[in-house]
């Protein structure tokens, strides 16, 4: 039986988006590389993402699928993309629960079909901007903020993990830059893919939902490098070696909260934590190369710890040198957010880089949309930023500038849309 909702639209017609693919020649095969996983900081708050898996060939980055469908949302596990957008709306002084849900119901319909590569069903006119593309390991995120709750009169249903995070004393944030009612996290291996879905999402908003703020960032592309190799940030740092790992034992109960957890709704789902971080890169760069390294802790050439070993040598923090100094410094990055040294706090970090032009000193204006997803912020994201508050290297070197929160559902089954199970429990 075929059930209609608020918005006129029916199930089947929200599930089975219309129109043609967007690129035949393409078509949507090709998996996407959801196997591996998305690397994030060395060990810390910063972090870029990338997936250590087999090189990818430029002429098959436009067949990469991910599915819409599944217990989690997609761009959570899945390896970042070369390109990526962040917004947030807040929903206008006229609309409410019922609003809220013919909008997740459209936005849901819209990302299945431009993740398939289609072109979606849509009250709108598609623009066309990526017919000439296929997929590109396109993934749509939805994810609701605090205020969304209170907006909806779904008070009684907001999480616990949802309260806002404590104050830090290193925060410089912008509020206009913060918070939002609604977030959607987008990413692409082609940039006019990305922005075909930022546009026609933005779009479908319209009426519902007002922009509050934007955000663009980038990684490495797919096939750049000879070999799959770590991300480096902007700081040339090689960015991501101790991120945790699908295949950790405990991988899924420190991401994902779990069946029967609080509340149900939240079943399957995550939080993210996003931090906008402007790195100073002219003092950066004016460093010797030494001190950055004893900063971080790690080698720039190849991310090795300086306690010894390659890339991926465990950390080892009691190492000394022949002068009988601390091998890894006391206040360096990765000491200081290991997860020995923070009650096993751990976070999946899957983050972009920036760079928004130059500020009027001439200061580039680029750093990290940092990324972190965990199943409880108060036992991820909270306790690392906490011990980074209080003594970290590399904090003379970086300022946050915008910070939000967001409780982002489990994934949509056939036939479902993103948050059906908290807008029509």
């Amino acid at each position: 039986m075929t059930t209609h909702h608020p918005d006129g639209r029916s199930d089947e017609s929200a599930i089975r988006p219309a129109g043609p693919s967007r690129r035949r020649l393409l078509g949507t095969a090709g998996a996407a590389g959801a196997a591996g996983l998305v690397l994030g900081a060395a060990g810390g708050a910063l972090g870029t993402a990338v997936a250590t898996e087999s090189p990818t060939a430029l002429a098959t980055v436009g067949r990469n699928r991910v599915p819409f469908h599944g217990v989690h949302q997609p761009g959570i596990v899945e390896p970042a993309q070369a390109h990526g957008h962040l917004i947030a709306f807040d929903l206008v002084a006229d609309a409410g629960r019922k609003e809220a849900a013919a909008l997740l119901r459209r936005w849901s319909r819209t990302a299945e079909a431009l993740m398939a590569g289609e072109t979606p069903s849509s009250r709108l006119h598609d623009t066309g901007i990526a017919l000439d593309a296929g997929p590109s390991s396109l993934t749509v995120t939805f994810g609701f903020g605090r205020s969304f709750f209170d907006r909806t009169g779904l008070t009684a249903h907001r999480p616990a993990a949802l309260e806002p995070l404590p104050p830090f004393s290193a925060d410089e944030l912008d509020a206009k830059r913060s918070d939002g009612d609604l977030w959607v996290q987008i990413g692409a291996d082609d940039a006019l893919v990305a922005f075909h879905a930022l546009r026609a999402l933005q779009r479908e908003a319209d009426g519902t939902a007002r922009v509050r703020w934007q955000m663009n960032g980038f990684n490495r592309s797919p096939g750049a490098t000879a070999t799959p190799r770590t991300a480096r940030n902007l700081m040339g740092q090689v960015d991501g070696t101790n991120n945790p790992r699908e295949t950790d034992e405990d991988f899924e109960r420190r991401v994902f909260v779990p069946s029967g957890g609080d509340p149900a709704w939240m079943a399957g789902g995550s939080y993210a934590v996003l931090r906008r971080i402007r790195m100073l890169l002219d003092d950066w760069e004016r460093t010797p190369l030494a001190e950055q390294e004893k900063v971080i802790g790690r080698r720039k050439s190849d991310g090795a710890p300086l306690s010894g070993g390659s890339e991926t040598t465990p950390v080892d923090l009691e190492k000394r040198n022949a002068g009988g100094d601390l091998a890894i410094a006391a206040d360096a990055h990765v000491r200081v957010t290991a997860p020995e040294t923070n009650g096993g706090a751990v976070m999946l970090r899957r983050s972009f880089s920036y760079h928004d032009g130059f500020r009027d000193d001439g200061a580039p204006d680029a750093g990290l949309l940092f990324i972190a997803w965990q199943a409880d912020p108060m036992k991820g994201f909270v306790p690392v930023q906490r011990k980074l508050d209080r003594g970290d290297a590399l904090s003379r070197f970086i300022r946050h500038e915008a910070s939000a929160l967001f409780a982002v559902p489990g994934g949509a089954g056939e036939g479902e849309y993103v948050g059906q199970r908290l807008l029509e429990g």
